[in-house]
């Protein structure tokens, strides 16, 4: 019976993590929408300068976001010496991942006239909410798991500080993305309008997922590790603690690939096609 129980858990703790990536799925669909907008009309001289700009300094930062990485690299070797092998690639990858978040949260205002009286959109029309609640919610998670195993003694203090920082110091710089995103009025010219739009759900897709994957592989990570020392355990009962943080840790390993892959789907900039230059 207990066995029973046991698989019946890891079953229903893994049911977030394929959610999550549903709703990624989903998502896609908004941006599709967004950019096939933009065929439908013809940007004034203004939106395709704004797209051509931030499309520059989306790659000119996320190359940074690799410098960001090699250094992370040799900071890693430093401190950590010949463990550092396994750290490479994560490092790597977090430096990709915070040049991503960096690039949006300091994107050039567009250069195009705006509304007056401002007019601005609502944070739904550029992501759905259960995908930003989620973010924070996992990011909270995540910070929660590294204190509670920085204090047992499980985690060196360069990891348990690495751990807290960029978790925090990434969400942080989505915020002011989002907020960015939000607050930005809108264009006078009709034109404009889905130009901008697609702008802004790109740079709340692309902040959200990038947070997203920085929390929830350290998160699967720490829980992972977590269920199996505790299952190394003896006891009388049956223990379904190891089982959960087991089945947590998969399932945010799980999810946080699921959200990567989505993620590099959203890499390529807007962009408007001959036809609808040519219209």
């Amino acid at each position: 019976m207990g066995r029973l129980i046991a698989v019946v858990l890891f079953i229903a703790v893994l049911v977030p993590g394929v959610l999550l990536a549903r709703a990624w799925a989903l998502a896609a669909g908004r941006r599709a929408v967004a950019s096939a907008a933009i065929e439908f009309t013809t940007p004034t001289p203004e939106g395709v300068a704004t797209l051509q700009r931030q499309a520059q300094h989306g790659r000119r930062v996320r190359r940074l976001g690799l410098l960001l990485g090699l250094v992370a690299i040799g900071a890693s070797i430093a401190v950590f010496a010949e463990a550092s092998v396994f750290l490479w690639l994560p490092a790597l990858i977090v430096g990709l991942l915070v040049g991503v978040v960096l690039a949006e949260a300091t994107r050039p205002r567009p250069r195009w006239r705006l509304a007056e009286p401002a007019r601005r959109p609502r944070r739904s029309e550029q992501i759905s909410l259960w995908l930003l609640w989620t973010m924070r919610a996992v990011v909270v998670a995540e910070v929660v798991a590294a204190v509670v195993t920085w204090q047992q003694g499980d985690l060196r203090d360069a990891v348990g500080w690495t751990a807290l920082a960029i978790p925090l110091a990434t969400w942080l710089l989505a915020e002011v993305a989002l907020l960015r995103a939000l607050t930005r009025p809108l264009p006078a010219d009709g034109a404009d309008v889905p130009v901008d739009e697609a702008l802004r759900t790109w740079t709340a897709h692309l902040v959200t997922a990038a947070t997203s994957v920085l929390a929830l592989l350290p998160l699967g990570t720490l829980l992972l590790v977590g269920g199996i020392d505790l299952g190394d355990r003896v006891t009388a009962n049956v223990d379904l603690l190891p089982v959960a943080l087991v089945a947590g840790g998969f399932a945010g390993l799980a999810a946080g690939l699921a959200v990567a892959g989505f993620l590099l789907t959203w890499l390529r900039p807007v962009r408007v096609s001959e036809r609808a230059l040519a219209g």
